[in-house]
Order: structure tokens, then C-alpha cells, then sequence
């Protein structure tokens, strides 16, 4: 891909490997919804290999801050969960990866979908528990920037992308009627940026939501943990001129 002037970044958020998804500070939105976000180009200094990243939010820009089955668990003492924290994991990912009638799983807050990750991997119904989970991952101290994160975004700023405190969009799978790996959510987030799926990248946590979907427009995407392990990385694979091909 040929160097641009200037990057813009969309950050794309889906479904984190938690349940429950909030973004704190200058992202900070409801809870549960997917999301996109693109942070504001900058004018000036050494022209990117790309003209728009886009990042999933929950499992690549954001994390948790201790395991999901941990969580789950710690919480659900008190309600009588027993189940152990592998059967916990096991349940929540089965539950996630299966089907779901409706046409998005993440509409308004996702109470009715979370109802039934959270009892499936925990075999406890109890509205209480369910409501505490819920809140623990509403708040910012769930969840955490991997490290070297909020520098990089900052170092990509000064080199003419990117500024942590300021996005171009925030894409929100409820509200534009389309999630991960539907074709339209990535386009409507590269449209708002103004940059052309040839000239962007796409990074995310997951091999059928981000990289399949986001492949299956034309849109390269580097999967967190294999392509790409740090935001270093991201940054230095933007920021060179040479062609990424």
C-alpha cells in the first residue's frame, strides 16, 4: 500500500472476551454495544504507509483486567455458583459462539443476549447475579489498555495519525443496525473517515469477526495476538514507508 499524508484511525469495538463491554474515558459509551471508533488525523510530520486503522475495542484496544471465568466466579459465591472457572470458560464461549436469532445480539443495552451467556456458563439464573455481573463490566475498572497502548496511539498522533482523546467515529453496532462480521459495519466506519479499504487496516481480536469479515471486503486486518502482539508493533508497521505488501 502506498504511503498517504496522513492517517485517520477508526478503532472498530466488538464483543470482548468478557461479556460485558464499557469504554472509560474519552470512549466512554453505554455498555454493551459494539462498537467503531476512528481517531482524528493530525496535520504534519512522516506520511503513514496507510491512510485509516481501524481497532477493535473490547479484547484488542481494551482488555480485561482479570480473567472472565475468574470474574464470574469470584462474583457468583455469593449466589451459589460452584461451577469451576474452566467449566465457566467453556460455558461462556459456547454460548457466545452460538447462534442468535435475532438480527444483532447487541441491541439497546444486550441484557436478553448477556442473560443467557451468563446462565449458560454458570448455570445460575438468579436476576441479582446477573445484575452485579452486568455492573462490574460497565465500569472502567474492569477493563485495562494493553501495555504501551496509550504511547503508541500518542507517537502515531505526532507523526500525523492519531490522538487517543480524539476519534473521527465511534461506530456502534446497535445503532447502525449492522455488527462484526457484516460487510456494512467496516464500510460505514471507513466512510465516515473518508479513507478507501485499500489504504486501510483493520486490527481485531477474532479470526471470523474481524479478519474473515474484514477480508471479505478487501480490508487487510493483522489479528491481535498472532499477526500483531504489541501496539509498538501496529505503530511501527503504520509508520513505515515501505510498501506493506
Amino acid at each position: 500500500m502506498p504511503p498517504t499524508a496522513a492517517a485517520s484511525c477508526p478503532l472498530l469495538r466488538r464483543a470482548p472476551a468478557a461479556p460485558f463491554a464499557a469504554l472509560s474515558g474519552a470512549l466512554s459509551r453505554s455498555g454493551m454495544a459494539r462498537r467503531l471508533v476512528a481517531a482524528s488525523s493530525g496535520g504534519g510530520g512522516r506520511g503513514p504507509a496507510y491512510g485509516g486503522l481501524l481497532l477493535d475495542a473490547g479484547g484488542t484496544l481494551l482488555q480485561v483486567a482479570r480473567p472472565v471465568a475468574e470474574t464470574y466466579a469470584s462474583i457468583g459465591r455469593r449466589y451459589g455458583v460452584t461451577k469451576p472457572e474452566k467449566g465457566i470458560m467453556e460455558g461462556f464461549k459456547r454460548a457466545f459462539s452460538a447462534p442468535w436469532p435475532k438480527t444483532l445480539r447487541y441491541q439497546g443495552d444486550g441484557r436478553p443476549f448477556w442473560r443467557i451467556v451468563v446462565a449458560e456458563a454458570t448455570n445460575c439464573t438468579d436476576d441479582d447475579y446477573f445484575e452485579e455481573v452486568y455492573q462490574h463490566y460497565a465500569h472502567g475498572d474492569a477493563w485495562r489498555l494493553p501495555v504501551g497502548a496509550d504511547t503508541t496511539l500518542r507517537e502515531l498522533k505526532d507523526a500525523g495519525d492519531l490522538e487517543l482523546s480524539r476519534f473521527d467515529a465511534i461506530v456502534v453496532s446497535s445503532e447502525v443496525g449492522y455488527e462484526k462480521p457484516a460487510p456494512e459495519i467496516f464500510k460505514i466506519a471507513l466512510d465516515q473517515i473518508g479513507v478507501e479499504t485499500t489504504n486501510a487496516v483493520h486490527v481485531g481480536d477474532d479470526e471470523t469477526a474481524d479478519k474473515a469479515g474484514a477480508n471479505a471486503i478487501g480490508l487487510e486486518c493483522w489479528l491481535w495476538g498472532a499477526d500483531v502482539k504489541t501496539f509498538s508493533e501496529i505503530r511501527d508497521r503504520i509508520l513505515t514507508t515501505d510498501d506493506p505488501q
